[in-house]
This record gives structure tokens, sequence and C-alpha cells, in this order.
């Protein structure tokens, strides 16, 4: 939560405090400090889902680094594969081009034949199930990682909005305890249903709003 939240909450508190010792005066003083208490009960409501949503924020950051870093990793496995498979595949294409011109038939056949283990190398570069490390499965992996890392990074970005709106609608809520406009609290309710609305898209469906551009 962000200093001038708090700055806003202890001023808040300060003002509750400065009422229910009789500064307040007036006939409609228990009418006011219930009015307070309400407001303070709907600050700390919000302030509860701020702290949910910093922590799911946080924590979706933090895998989202994560699953880019392994989706890197996996990229570098990947492109390391590629290098050796092609370098493989080129000198087994010239060992076979060599054998075509040797008249000995032994040796011929002795290149042939490592040419032929080379090819099954690049083969297994290109595919291995059993060990799923052939770059169609590092392609995949790494495929599977950044989709992850997407999800986890899109949770972040709604969470962010989320705690935008709980932060802002602590800061007017607070403001209706100084100033008595009550319209200040209806707005901050409203605010806070923003902030539930952008936490549940960020649980349930944080593409959402990346399928219509709007963020």
């Amino acid at each position: 939560m962000s200093h001038g939240v708090h700055a806003v909450q202890h001023e808040v508190q300060h003002q509750i405090e400065h009422e229910e010792h009789g500064h307040g005066g007036g006939g409609g003083k228990p009418l006011l400090d219930n009015t307070n208490r309400k407001i303070a009960l709907l600050i700390s409501v919000i302030a509860l889902f701020l702290a949910l949503a910093e922590m799911f924020g946080k924590s979706a950051q933090t895998e989202g680094i994560s699953l880019n870093i392994k989706a890197s990793d996996t990229w570098n496995f990947f492109q390391a594969k590629t290098i050796r498979q092609t370098s493989l595949r080129t000198a087994a294409q010239a060992l076979t081009v060599e054998a075509a011109t040797i008249p000995d038939e032994a040796r011929k056949a002795a290149l042939l034949k490592q040419a032929d283990e080379w090819m099954k190398t690049v083969a297994r570069y290109e595919s291995d199930p059993q060990e799923k490390d052939g770059r169609k499965e590092l392609r995949a992996l790494a495929e599977k990682y950044e989709h992850e890392r997407d999800t986890q990074l899109s949770r972040y970005h709604h969470y962010e909005f989320a705690s935008a709106a709980y932060q802002i609608g602590i800061v007017l809520a607070s403001a209706a305890v100084i100033t008595g406009m009550m319209a200040l609290v209806y707005v901050a309710m409203a605010l806070g249903v923003v902030g539930l609305a952008f936490m549940g898209l960020g649980f349930f469906n944080p593409h959402f709003l990346h399928s219509l551009h709007l963020i």
C-alpha cells in the first residue's frame, strides 16, 4: 500500500478520534459518528482487498519473470541444437559426396556408414520423444512457457488496475470522513466493485481485456 494512502488513513483516524472526544459538537454528533464508523469499516474492507490484490500481483509478476527466464533458456537450447544439427547435416552431406569419389569399396562403405550415423543423429536432434529434447519438443516447451508467462503477466496487469482502483477508493472514502461529502463514499464503493471486477478477470479470464485490445 502506498505511503499516500497510509497518510490519508492516519488523517481519517485522527478525525474520528477528534470527534469522539467531543470536538465535533452539535446534536448530529451520534449520527455523524455512526456514519464515520461505517465509512471506516468500508475503508478497512477496501484495504483488505487492496492487500490481496497487491499480494496476487506480486506473485503473478514473480511467476511471469520466472517463466520468461525458462522460455529464454529453452529457446537458447533450441538454437544450440539447431546449430549442432545444421553442422552435422552439412558434415554428413560432405562425407557422402566424398564417398562417391573413392574407388576403395571398404573405405567408401565406412564413410557412408559414418554419414548414415550422423544423419540419424540429425533426425534425433529434430525430434526425440523419449528424451524430450529434440527441436520439436523444445519449441513446444518454449511456446508453452511463453503462453504461461503471458497469462501471469496479464494477471499482474489486472491486479495492478485493481490495486489502483482500491487505492483511489480508499482516498475518496477517507476524504468523505473529513469533508462529510457522502457522494465520495458512493464513488469509493463503485471503485471497490471495479477493483473486484479486475481481480475476478485476472484470476478467471486474464486474457479477456487483451482480446478486446483494451489493455
